[in-house]
């Protein structure tokens, strides 16, 4: 076995893992937090309470995939949080500001609670926008053109349309009666503008990178590629007549808008892998060339086939565990 070519390949595909997973999971609980300014006081209370079991462990993805690029690729590493200082700076600043809310939020007094809720609000929406930031600015291979900075601007307003409707579909599972009422609505009004967000994005995207359009119009990979937009485009339909007929969702199929936005993750995720492998940095650096050596790779290795696992166990004893419909918050 060439373990030089497997093991940087390995890696990359765990960080892609765990950041896939860090959106589907932690997204909600961002567009929780986003939500939270248009719900009652009960209802927020509700609201924190459908996130508070899980919202730490959701973060645990993001520590992992920044921690193995720190590790397996130490080079594209320092290029890409170099690049991305500003925003990552706010994500950090972001969510430094849900914890401190989150937790004071439980011990304030009332009239100060309202306060810690809109702390709590304005950390989500920092963290979502300079994830959005930072997603945009990698595809675009760490560009400093107005051309790619107008393209960061517009990821960094889908990200939080997509985290609005994770968080609205995680209400639908957690949440009953009125709650779950209000949660459906802003599903509906979230669902359009979040599809004609990705969509721009998907145009733009071959447009502020030629690698990136090389390899999707390309002949005979544009045809190996035409499942991808045609199963997100008949998934997208699937999710408005979910929203739309709402027979599925009142009859105890809830999960299945949550479930259909994961599959719309993945789809997304698997395209985006395809445009940039074998490259870690678009058209500067490819994942061999920027790994550690070998023998690091290999002494990591072991560890992440201990962590990853634990991780995967642990998350889904949590989620078993505190499964479903959320009660009343109470800090007695």
């Amino acid at each position: 076995m060439d373990l030089e070519f497997w093991l940087p390949l390995f890696f990359a595909s765990v960080m892609g893992l765990a950041l896939l997973i860090y959106v589907v999971l932690d997204g909600y609980d961002l567009g929780i937090g986003l939500l939270l300014p248009f719900a009652t006081n009960s209802e927020k209370d509700t609201m924190i309470a459908s996130i508070g079991p899980f919202w730490d462990a959701n973060e645990t993805w993001i520590v992992l995939g920044i921690g193995i690029l720190l590790i397996a690729f130490p080079q594209a590493h320092g290029q890409i949080l170099t690049a991305m200082y500003i925003p990552v700076t706010l994500m950090l600043m972001g969510l430094i500001l849900r914890g401190i809310a989150f937790d004071f939020r439980a011990k304030a007094v009332a009239r100060r609670k309202d306060m810690w809720n809109a702390i709590f609000a304005i950390g989500s929406l920092i963290t979502a926008v300079a994830q959005g930031w930072m997603l945009g600015t990698y595809i675009t291979g760490l560009g400093t053109s107005a051309v790619s900075f107008l393209f960061s601007v517009l990821i960094a307003i889908t990200l939080p349309a997509l985290y609005i409707l994770l968080g609205s579909a995680w209400l639908l599972i957690k949440t009953e009666d009125a709650l779950f009422d209000k949660a459906l609505r802003w599903a509906q009004k979230s669902i359009v503008p979040m599809g004609i967000a990705l969509l721009l994005v998907s145009v733009a995207t071959p447009l502020v990178s030629q690698t990136i359009a090389d390899k999707w119009f390309s002949f005979p990979e544009a045809l190996k590629l035409l499942p991808i937009p045609l199963l997100s485009s008949a998934i997208f339909a699937g999710l408005l007549w979910l929203l739309y007929d709402q027979k599925a969702i009142r009859a105890g199929k809830e999960w299945l808008l949550y479930a259909g936005l994961v599959i719309l993750c993945l789809l997304a995720a698997l395209g985006l892998a395809y445009s940039i492998l074998p490259d870690i940095i678009i058209g500067q650096l490819t994942i061999w060339e920027s790994a550690s050596s070998t023998s690091s790779l290999l002494f990591t290795f072991w560890g992440t086939a201990i962590v990853l696992p634990t991780i995967l166990v642990y998350t889904f004893f949590v989620y078993r565990i505190f499964s479903g419909k959320t009660t009343a918050l109470t800090y007695e």
